[in-house]
This record gives structure tokens, sequence and C-alpha cells, in this order.
């Protein structure tokens, strides 16, 4: 943990200071490293208590305490230097924020003289464009109304073309209505000739006439039952 913030504090300074604004806001955790340092103060100091407890309990205690004192020292001097780093960091990070701040307040500013002009092109062209539909508006309209008169009197004419088709048909239904009667009365003629045709055809022929000298055939008798 300790190698991969120290890398990114010496990367951070080297970025100019737009970059910076990118690894404030995709860096390291602040206040997690912050409280990390601060636990491990207070091991060292725990550590520091405990050593020096037991070296009382030696018989060269001066050294030993010494030993201690050393190590504490460089213990802590690393997690000053850390946390040294760590505000240095936060105070460039402040700085490049400020800074980007700043260049938006700057771009923004360019940005709504930009669109300021953009607007008063665009006004001046949408006059423009407004003056051109009338025109084409009036013009259209001219041509609507002349193709609406037209299709009213097509409408006319139609209707006209319908009543006189309708009243012709009316005039024609009598002989109609009679042709349609007289179709019937030779259809039911036609298959009353059939039938009676069928029926003749269908009656048993009678028995021929005996010739001359001949014999006459003897009755036929009945079988008994």
């Amino acid at each position: 943990m300790k190698a991969k913030f120290a890398a990114v504090l010496i990367g951070l300074s080297a970025l100019p200071l737009w970059a910076q604004t990118v690894a404030t806001t995709a860096g390291a955790d602040l206040d997690a490293e912050r409280a990390r340092l601060a636990d491990e103060q207070k091991a060292i100091d725990a550590r520091y208590v405990a050593e020096q407890q037991a070296c009382y309990q030696k018989f060269a205690v001066e050294g030993c305490l010494q030993d201690s004192r050393r190590r504490r020292r460089a213990a802590t001097d690393d997690v000053k230097r850390q946390q040294a780093a760590i505000n240095d960091y936060e105070r460039k990070s402040r700085g490049a924020a400020e800074l980007e701040k700043l260049e938006q307040q700057n771009a923004a500013q360019k940005s709504k003289e930009a669109a300021q002009r953009e607007q008063s092109l665009k006004s001046q062209q949408d006059r423009e464009q407004r003056a051109t539909d009338h025109a084409a508006s009036r013009e259209q309209a001219t041509s609507q109304e002349a193709e609406n008169r037209k299709q009213f009197e097509n409408k006319q004419r139609d209707h006209a073309e319908q009543q006189a088709d309708a009243a012709k048909r009316k005039a024609q239904a009598p002989a109609a209505r009679a042709e349609y009667d007289e179709k019937q009365r030779k259809a039911a003629e036609h298959r009353a000739d059939v039938e009676r045709k069928n029926r003749e055809r269908d009656k048993p022929r009678s028995a021929p006439l005996p010739e001359p000298g001949a014999a006459a055939p003897a009755p036929a008798v009945p079988k008994s039952p």
C-alpha cells in the first residue's frame, strides 16, 4: 500500500495541472490513508511502551532503551513523511481543482459569447427563412385554392352523372322485369317439356301382336304358395 501511494504522489508532481485534476478524482483515498497512518503510529507507540518495559528486565537497560527509541523515531519519521506527502498531495489537488475551475469559467464565458454570436446569426437566418416561407405559403395557398375548385367541379360532375345513371336504371326497370319474367316462364316450360319427354321414355312398351297362324302362348300357371 505504501509503495502504491508513494508512486501516485511522485506521478502527481510530474503531471500538468489539468492531469492533476484527473488524478484527484481517481487517486488514493486520503481519509483511509490518514486513518491507516494513525493506526500505524498507535502501533509504534504501543510497541515502544512494551519494549521499554522489557528493557528494564534486561542487564543492559540503557542500551536496550536507546535501541527502542531509535526504532520508534525511525518508524515515526516514516509515518510523518507519509503524512506530509498526503498533505502535499491534497494541496496540489486543491490547486489543480481551482485552476480547472478557472479554466472552466473561461471556457464557459467563451462558449457563451460564441453561443450569442451564433444565436444572432441564427435569428437573421430565421427572419430570412420566414420571409421566404411566407412567399411560398402564399403561392401554395393560391395553387391549393385552384385545386380545391377543380375537385369541387369534378365532384359536381360525378354527382350529376350518378343521378343520370340512377334515373336511367329506374326507367329501364319495368322492361328488365318483364324480360326476367319471360326468361323465367321459358325456363319453366323447358323444364316441363324435359320432364314430359323423360316420362314418355321411361313408360313400359306393350307386347308385340302374335303372327297369324301361330299358337297362342299357354297361360302362365301361378306357382303354389
